[in-house]
């Protein structure tokens, strides 16, 4: 698992590590890898040119003390003073080793630029001339490294107020921070390399947490010898509508490509027609009145994805949510419940699965705010709705009440076209169904549709299909297993 933490808590377990240690140290061993990172980068370190960007904190001494290191190396090294104050022993150990000091480094010719501006402890927009100087990075042909978090990056959200560096890789000290794995922020990480300065045993219980290819092996469902189709799971799935009949398409079959032992679809005439010509393999109830009596027991429900939202689908889905078993809501079920959320009054669990616009409607915050703030938001959802929440977009964020966020790790911006999400709620039905609880199903169906969306994609542009086609290849590959 990968496990990230907020700034408040970085430095508490940094001063509990201090403590203990001689003065310095920390520093030492922050620069150590800094510099380390930074040659690897650089490839030859004799004759290149480094430019520092140096702030008044921390970071500006981890940049002076790597920058020494380089120097030393034979690297051409300047220093931007940007802050206020600069570190003095950095500072004086870097001009000792032959590194200058420029008014007016030439970021532009640069081969390596170093983002020491502003640290963890900083949030809200950059000031002047931090957000001139990470302008003139960003812009720079040069190699961008940052220390800890790019700068103008909120450590503990991943948002963004102004001005921020784009890395192309980001060298945090310790333990990875919130905002490095959360859109907008992010996206301004680059590749992030941790680098290991003791605070392990020092960290509390981690603020989010990314499941890794090793904890989806361990957590996904596999056949035994005495598995039969209702022992791997019966999901059953009431979507699409006559008007939108491939959302039960494509839900039926991201469940079936992940695993499920049996789907029992119910619909209305013309989704049954396609369903039934896509997918045989599916039990399929034809539906003339909003009732799920005749369908058959299930482990779970998938309720939503193109339904419609009129007086026949808010019927259908009372039916649904009044069954005593897990219910993945989606899609036109989002806005129903939004509509009457006396529907969510269940004892059994129920995970949803909106998009920034869909929680928009059930929490009253614009999506503006959401994007700009997914994690305060989803934990929010979580917290007031009762329920377990998977909020798609460039990041997706699973939360559950009094447990980590999980940010999911997988995903290609080719994955933003219709029907995708249909897959997703499939898949991470089938897990439902399959017996894992709402977090983890949802953790995991967002890590397997992500990988598939890549698989389908491979640099172009994909279809919904071709996703839940990838499915099977993506679980496949977290088991470590060749092609066939």
């Amino acid at each position: 698992m990968k496990t990230a933490y907020t700034a408040d808590q970085i430095r508490h377990a940094e001063r509990t590590l201090m403590a203990r240690l001689p003065e310095g140290t920390l520093m030492q061993r922050a620069a150590h890898g800094l510099a380390a990172a930074c040659a690897d980068l650089l490839g030859r370190v004799y004759g290149r040119r480094v430019v520092l960007l140096v702030g008044s904190g921390d970071n500006g001494g981890d940049a002076l003390y790597a920058g020494e290191r380089l120097a030393r190396r034979g690297a051409r090294v300047e220093a931007v003073l940007a802050g206020s104050k600069t570190h003095e022993a950095g500072l004086r150990a870097f001009l000792d080793a032959g590194g200058r000091v420029a008014e007016q480094a030439a970021v532009g010719e640069a081969d390596l630029i170093v983002d020491g501006l502003v640290g963890i402890g900083v949030s809200g927009a950059l000031r002047e001339p931090y957000a001139r100087l990470a302008e003139e990075a960003n812009t720079a042909h040069g190699t961008v490294v940052a220390v800890d978090v790019p700068s103008g990056v909120d450590a503990s959200t991943g948002q963004v107020a102004g001005a921020a560096v784009r890395a192309r890789v980001t060298v945090t000290m310790g333990a990875y921070k919130t905002g490095l794995l959360v859109d907008p922020g992010a996206a301004h990480t680059g590749t992030v390399e941790l680098v290991d300065i003791g605070l392990g045993p020092f960290l509390p219980d981690p603020d989010v947490a990314a499941l890794t290819r090793a904890d989806v092996e361990d957590l996904l469902p596999r056949p035994g010898n005495e598995s039969d189709k209702y022992r791997r799971g019966v999901l059953g799935v009431a979507a699409g509508s006559d008007l939108y009949t491939g959302a039960a398409v494509l839900a039926v079959g991201g469940a079936l490509r992940a695993g499920a032992g049996l789907v029992r679809y119910a619909g209305t005439h013309e989704p049954v027609q396609q369903v039934r010509a896509h997918w045989p393999e599916a039990v399929i109830t034809p539906l003339d009145r909003p009732s799920i009596e005749h369908v058959g027991r299930v482990q779970a429900w998938l309720l939503g994805p193109g339904l419609g939202t009129g007086d026949w689908a808010h019927e259908l889905a009372a039916r649904v949510l009044a069954s005593d078993v897990p219910v993945l809501i989606d899609a036109d079920g989002l806005t129903l419940v939004a509509r009457d959320r006396s529907l969510l009054r269940r004892r059994a669990p129920v995970l949803i699965t909106p998009h920034a616009g869909e929680l928009s409607r059930l929490i009253g915050v614009s999506r503006d705010d959401i994007e700009a703030a997914r994690l305060e938001h989803v934990r929010r959802a979580a917290a007031e709705l009762g329920v377990t929440v998977l909020l798609k977009g460039s990041t997706t964020v699973v939360a559950e009440e009094a447990r980590p966020v999980r940010v999911n790790g997988t995903g290609t911006s080719w994955l933003a076209t219709g029907g995708t999400g249909d897959v997703l709620s499939g898949v991470a039905g089938a897990l439902l169904a399959q017996g894992l609880g709402c977090y983890d199903a949802a953790s995991v169906g967002a890590y397997l549709h992500g990988l598939a969306g890549r698989l389908a994609a491979r640099g172009a542009p994909l279809t919904s299909a071709g996703v839940a086609t990838a499915v099977p290849e993506a679980i496949r590959s977290v088991h470590g297993e060749p092609r066939p």
